[in-house]
């Protein structure tokens, strides 16, 4: 099998030739940039800038060379504005504060304070307040909350909110996806992961706005989460007004990519803590449910692409409903959280969920494991989602900065030496 096939046959719970490998693929499967310099390096490439992709995460590209080399299956195919609202474009260099050499776009602009803190702004405009800010030493940035106006019952507005947030995909944007979509096809064997962030839904990152310069209506995220109970007819006329356009911009996506990407990323909202859930089931069932069915029940119906969901933490409570709603894939799968056993998760919802993770666990193991650690946990998760199909190998959530190297290359020479 190619890649392309190998991950087409998982994502469908077929039987492959070896468990699919993704890296990069998407802002929730990819690695920093300064572990990934020292990724390089240990695979003997030519030491060389590293493209900042996400800078919100100072997530890595994830270059051919390094996927030929570790036998990675995925590419992603995204929007050419990040999360802050400007284009990946017209490199420039820079440093991350542990002095690793990077490439970020023209308007990645910072501010540094008197303690050395980083803020970078929204659309790289310096003229308004900063969006995020990277603590002194730091490895990625905070989001900033700007929550410029008080509010109340009736000074909110739905339609107000969706105007700053969200749009139509532009002619631009779409011939962008399309060339692209034609150049990774023709020229990779690698299965393509779309990520449209206008075409996903519901992501708490979205609520404190950093593309935006003066964001308005309810930007705090704990603001945000209490409004489901304070102002609830609030936040369901952003969701009907945003699944509009989202169900609009899938719909233009495929006019633009057609049947080249298997997969799509749809919703990046997280509705799990280390230790339950962070709303209740029926508050899932109540506020986002109808969209997330809606938004899929699209996708299924008029194109052969999977859905991808990541929400972290302990989500058991969430599964059953996930599959009415038309999940296909779930990540990062969190198995470090309670109620997150593999053997339950794999048992009981393999047959209907794909599980894209869940391969090591970045929040103990690979940081801060032994290598013979990385290898055992690598090697059980590879038996336990691996067996007939319906897993795609990654981490639990990004690569993070400061991961041993020598964890990093035993986590994929243990893939690579897995047979069922």
């Amino acid at each position: 099998m190619n890649s392309r096939e190998r991950v087409r046959k998982a994502i469908h719970h077929q039987k492959v030739d070896r468990i699919p490998l993704d890296l990069g693929s998407t802002m929730v499967t990819g690695i920093h940039a300064s572990t990934y310099a020292q990724l390089r390096e240990a695979l003997g490439l030519k030491k060389e800038f590293i493209k900042i992709i996400d800078p919100f995460q100072m997530l890595a590209e994830v270059e051919l060379e390094v996927i030929e080399k570790l036998g990675v299956d995925t590419i992603g195919l995204w929007l050419p504005t990040n999360a802050f609202g400007f284009k990946n474009e017209n490199w420039k260099p820079w440093n991350l504060f542990d002095g690793t050499p990077v490439l970020v776009p023209e308007k990645f602009y910072t501010r540094k304070d008197k303690e050395g803190n980083l803020y970078i702004f929204p659309q790289g405009d310096k003229s308004v307040q900063p969006c995020a800010k990277m603590p002194r030493d730091g490895y990625y940035f905070d989001l900033l909350i700007r929550q410029e106006e008080p509010f109340n019952k009736q000074s909110l507005n739905p339609e107000e909110w969706v105007k700053q947030q969200y749009s139509i995909l532009s002619e631009e944007t779409l011939v962008y996806l399309e060339k692209k979509a034609d150049e990774l096809y023709k020229n990779t064997d690698l299965s393509i992961i779309g990520g449209f962030l206008e075409a996903s839904f519901g992501d708490i990152s979205h609520v404190p706005g950093p593309a935006i310069k003066r964001p308005k209506g309810i930007r705090d995220p704990i603001k945000w989460i209490t409004a489901h109970l304070e102002y609830p007819e609030y936040i369901k006329g952003i969701f009907e007004l945003q699944c509009k356009i989202v169900l609009k911009n899938l719909q233009l996506s495929y006019q633009a990519v057609g049947n080249k990407i298997d997969v799509i990323y749809v919703s990046g909202a997280d509705f799990g803590t280390q230790n339950g859930p962070f709303i209740s089931p029926d508050m899932y069932r109540e506020f986002y449910q109808p969209f997330h069915q809606r938004i899929n029940n699209w996708i299924h119906k008029n194109t052969p692409w999977r859905t991808f969901f990541h929400s972290c933490g302990s989500i058991t409570a969430f599964l059953d409903d996930f599959i009415a709603a038309g999940v296909d894939i779930l990540n990062p799968v969190q198995t470090s959280a309670k109620d997150m056993d593999p053997k339950m998760l794999k048992e009981k919802y393999g047959n209907e969920l794909v599980f894209w993770g869940g391969g090591v666990d970045t929040q103990r193991t690979l940081p801060f494991g032994t290598p013979e650690e990385v290898r055992r946990e690598v090697t059980e998760r590879c038996k336990i989602f691996g067996e007939g199909g319906g897993y795609v190998f990654n981490t639990i959530h990004n690569i993070q900065a400061k991961v041993p190297i020598e964890n990093l290359l035993i986590m994929f020479q243990s893939l690579k030496e897995f047979k069922f």
